[in-house]
């Protein structure tokens, strides 16, 4: 390879670097967000590009992998239901942990002498891709309803964890030392095993609505591992983008469990102990009040004030564009209209920005929780869109309650509380909801967007 050729490669890793860095900066505000993925994916397609014709191949294959790969991602895209995106964010995960493993075994098998740091990034894209892949199938499972949403506990977990954690210490600090020979292999090929067994331990104790914490941290991994594999190969943008990836990846995770008022140790060894036990649940009597589409119709068409708060239900039903023709009747009816956003709200951060983007629902309605809750005692209708668990007063009201110090919206408090959902059964947390029975909640049983068509409907005919 020619000096010429060389710089122009370098320019290329330089210029998708920065596009990294300005696509991440771009997702912060909702209102550029889309073109931030552009930007990003712009730079990623830069970055690869480069890095084939660093490999010296022919243009002929790399312009077959850029066409088969992107005909992958567009069918993906375009085929994917967004209720399965969390557990498609999941497995993407794990593919960036699993590539990154890879990298590390080739190298420690074709270069067993390699410097000392070397030897380090190579068993650091093993312990952390191995840990992002598998515990990224877990997520995969738990999310997909393939695994119980519920913590897995058994005794001696943690002691459990940190032994396996130790052993991998150990053996890693073999390696470093004496990296060649047959033992060395062996020694190598375990602590690859323990790290998919970590990461598959140190998941399944993790419930359901910890999930957004968990998808925001093996991101974080994902990065993290591609940032060592980088170092393997002596790749400046591979190292660039895994750093930028695994440090937004930790800021999100630390927002997300802001959200939840749980650190981060509580989230990964803790467990929430989904169901919540008879205390818990002992304390919510009292029977729902079950209404029509005319009989919400009604109270709607009063109503000066409305929040509307999205959960994972409106996903299931699909029903965020029938959501957003409501909204758009109810403001034409003199109603001011909100969208309270919970963080966690959803199966993985920002889902209901994600859904609302989606039906073309102005970025100037969402409100976050935070703004949101000091005004709701003032709101006439707050209507809850198949959310449960972010909305659940027993954060508030319960303290034997799993959820319990959860910040969660102030839903009960509007004057009257809408409640779309198919059953009383508990959300993923697997916790009773008292705002079900609340004197000022009203039910309307069924499918999210037939009910939410049925309203528009009434709208109409009247």
């Amino acid at each position: 390879m020619t000096d010429y050729s060389q710089t122009i490669i370098d320019l290329g890793y330089i210029v998708a670097s920065i596009l990294f860095i300005l696509g991440i900066k771009m997702l912060g505000k909702p209102e550029r967000a889309r073109m931030g993925n552009l930007v990003s994916a712009l730079g990623m397609l830069i970055a690869i590009t480069a890095v084939l014709f660093e490999c010296c191949l022919s243009y002929e294959w790399v312009i077959a992998g850029i066409i088969i790969g992107s005909l992958i991602g567009v069918i993906a895209a375009r085929t994917v239901q967004m209720t399965a995106m969390p557990q498609m964010v999941a497995v993407l995960n794990g593919f960036g942990g699993i590539a990154s493993l890879l990298v590390g075994w080739e190298n420690f098998h074709s270069q067993p002498e390699s410097n000392l740091i070397v030897r380090v990034a190579i068993l650091l894209a093993v312990l952390i891709g191995g840990v992002a892949f598998s515990g990224s199938l877990v997520a995969y499972g738990k999310l997909a309803g393939r695994i119980s949403g519920r913590p897995i506990l058994f005794k001696g977990q943690q002691l459990i964890n940190a032994a396996i954690f130790a052993v991998i210490l150990i053996c890693s600090a073999f390696l470093i030392y004496h990296p060649s020979g047959a033992f060395a292999y062996v020694v190598f090929l375990f602590v690859m095993c323990l790290s998919l067994a970590l990461g598959v331990i140190a998941v399944i104790p993790i419930g359901g609505a910890d999930m957004p914490v968990v998808i925001a941290l093996l991101n974080s991994y994902s990065g993290l591992a591609a940032c060592a594999a980088g170092f393997i190969i002596l790749n400046n943008v591979l190292i660039v983008a895994g750093s930028l990836v695994g440090a937004s990846g930790l800021i999100l995770t630390g927002i997300m469990c802001k959200a939840m008022n749980r650190s981060l140790a509580n989230v990964l060894f803790s467990g929430l102990k989904a169901g919540g036990g008879s205390k818990a649940t002992a304390e919510v009597q009292g029977e729902p009040k079950p209404i029509t589409p005319e009989d919400a119709y009604y109270i709607l068409e009063a109503a000066r004030s409305v929040v509307i708060v999205p959960g994972y239900g409106m996903a299931v039903a699909q029903a965020q564009h029938a959501v957003r023709e409501l909204g758009e009747i109810l403001e034409n009816n003199g109603t001011e209209v909100r969208y309270a956003i919970h963080p966690v709200a959803g199966r993985m951060p920002g889902h209901m920005n994600v859904l609302l983007a989606e039906a073309n629902v102005l970025y100037e309605q969402l409100a976050e929780m935070d703004d949101v809750n000091p005004i709701m005692e003032t709101v006439d209708i707050c209507i809850v869109i198949g959310a449960n668990d972010v909305v659940n007063p027993a954060a508030r009201e319960i303290e034997s309650s799993p959820i319990y110090g959860m910040p969660v919206i102030n839903a009960d408090k509007a004057k009257t509380v809408m409640v779309l959902k198919r059953s009383m059964a508990a959300g993923f947390a697997g916790v009773d909801n008292p705002l079900f029975v609340k004197e000022n909640s009203r039910m309307l049983f069924g499918d999210a967007k037939a009910t939410v068509q049925q309203l528009v409907a009434e709208f109409k005919e009247n």
